[in-house]
């Protein structure tokens, strides 16, 4: 067996999971890549399928002969499965989450409160079954009426990643789904259990086979093989802007439909009429939250000289809060989710602080038991140009830098190749309109952490972090998975 974080389990649970793939309503595929648990170096979390390039054939050979029926059954009926789907999801909400933790490393809290998003997705958009579609135009011809339809693509392919690990494949899946596409999906490697569980509730639901098909294993091999197909009609990826422009690439050179959400170095800028101890708390929650490992995750703060050394005392004690520990174990702050990122958080700081940053809390010591547990990181005195504040880090480490006024802190804001979120702390509402209207970011939050995100509502970045075309999540998920039709229809 081959092992996709670098420590080795020396025991194992007796219950270990093993996923599989999903094709053409079969489970399939022989175990052969190891997951340790994050928190627990030693104890086996779980088993999965390497896929070869014929596995994606077949998922894809398999979805093509499934996608005319499922078209074809009426949009609610397409939306009953969903929903029962997400009623699944909500019973085995405990047992899911577990197995998040275990895989993933974030808190129970998180992961249940991820498993409850997975969930009310699907019963989001399984209720659009039942939601009028289309419009009715005026003709300026007599006799002539003018209506619009929307019709799936075909076969869609989702590639997804370990942060999110089954909500993030819900939120692409179930608007896929009730447009009548089929689907396959390349999970990401560090996270096989969380998907398995999500197609297991569809099939247990009643979804036909091979409507929605799993292929676990690289991207280099899966991922690339999903995205070369000639029969995938669209690819939805969510990841590094790297590969998510390399994707966009193949995509765009044989005119399929590409749809990217990639990477984020959130700003939060604090003006002086901010409570330092609310604007911390704010801060904190999407630095430190989630381990840092989100795309909206906030990692750089500009604070106005009035408020600095107030919110900076605050944001020190809310660090000390967000104690790392073993998610099933209660603790505030989970693991780190593998060996290399755990290392990549270390180089972050290191490198900051040899270059003259101060650390201001997030001394890390080691854990005689090899845990990936990191300190919530606080950096300051760093320049504008440092890499902790221009590159994403994907940990949680926020670096804090001062600017004289609101107009430099928008400035700064702006100043960056990525454009996901951005938050502001001040009690002014005229200053929160304009940051609202000037902001450089898919989503702007006023007095709340740049992390987390409503289910109804679109999602998407600008510049490097999105392909800023169709946004994810609510109605807006729709457009990606379908195109349009004009009809005239004349008596």
């Amino acid at each position: 067996m081959t092992s996709t974080a670098t420590e080795s389990a020396t025991s194992t649970r007796q219950d270990v999971a093993a996923a599989q793939h999903l094709i053409n309503g079969e489970w399939t595929g022989e175990p052969e890549i190891q997951r340790t648990n994050p928190a627990r170096p030693d104890e086996l979390a779980a088993l999965s399928p390497s896929g070869t390039a014929d596995d994606v054939d077949a998922a894809i050979t398999a979805a093509a002969a499934a996608q005319p029926a499922w078209a074809a059954l009426p949009a609610p009926a397409r939306g009953a499965i969903l929903m029962t789907a997400g009623n699944l999801l909500a019973e085995r909400q405990s047992a899911i989450a577990e197995d998040l933790v275990r895989e993933e490393g974030k808190t129970l809290a998180e992961a249940k409160g991820e498993v409850k998003r997975a969930s009310d997705v699907l019963r989001f958009f399984g209720s659009l079954g039942w939601a009028a579609t289309g419009e009715v135009l005026p003709s300026g011809l007599p006799d002539t009426t003018i209506t619009t339809r929307r019709e799936p693509l075909g076969v869609v392919g989702l590639i997804t990643p370990w942060n999110f690990p089954i909500a993030i494949p819900a939120w692409k899946a179930a608007p896929a789904l009730i447009s009548g596409n089929a689907v396959v999906i390349k999970p990401a490697e560090l996270t096989p259990l969380s998907a398995t569980h999500l197609a297991r509730a569809l099939k247990d639901a009643g979804l036909p086979g091979g409507v929605f098909n799993v292929v676990h294993g690289k991207g280099r091999v899966v991922g690339d093989a999903l995205a070369r197909d000639p029969r995938i009609a669209g690819l939805s990826f969510t990841g590094s802007t790297k590969v998510g422009l390399g994707l966009q690439e193949i995509l765009n050179a044989r005119r399929a439909r590409v749809q990217l959400e990639m990477g984020g170095k959130n700003g939060v800028l604090v003006l002086d009429d901010a409570d330092p101890q609310k604007a911390a708390a704010v801060v904190a929650a999407g630095a430190f939250g989630l381990t840092g490992q989100a795309c909206t995750a906030t990692s750089r703060v500009y604070v106005t000289p009035g408020v600095r050394d107030a919110f900076l005392e605050a944001l020190v004690a809310e660090a000390a809060s967000y104690t790392a520990g073993d998610g099933l174990d209660g603790a505030k702050m989970g693991a780190v989710v593998s060996t290399q990122q755990f290392e990549q958080d270390q180089a972050a700081v290191r490198t900051a602080v040899e270059r003259g940053a101060t650390l201001l809390h997030g001394e890390y010591d080691g854990d005689p038991t090899g845990a990936l547990l990191f300190p919530a990181a606080v950096l300051t005195d760093i320049p504008f140009d440092d890499a902790a504040v221009t590159e994403e880090i994907f940990g949680p480490v926020v670096a804090v830098l001062e600017v004289p006024d609101y107009e430099a802190g928008l400035a700064a804001i702006n100043d960056s190749r990525y454009g996901l979120t951005a938050g502001i702390c001040t009690d002014s509402l005229a200053l929160a309109t304009d940051f609202a209207a000037r902001a450089q970011a898919g989503v702007i939050k006023v007095n709340r952490p740049t992390a987390g995100l409503d289910l109804n509502v679109p999602f998407g970045g600008v510049k490097d972090s999105s392909t800023n075309t169709f946004r994810e999540q609510g109605k807006s998920a729709l457009d990606f998975f379908t195109w349009g039709k004009t009809v005239y229809t004349g008596v």
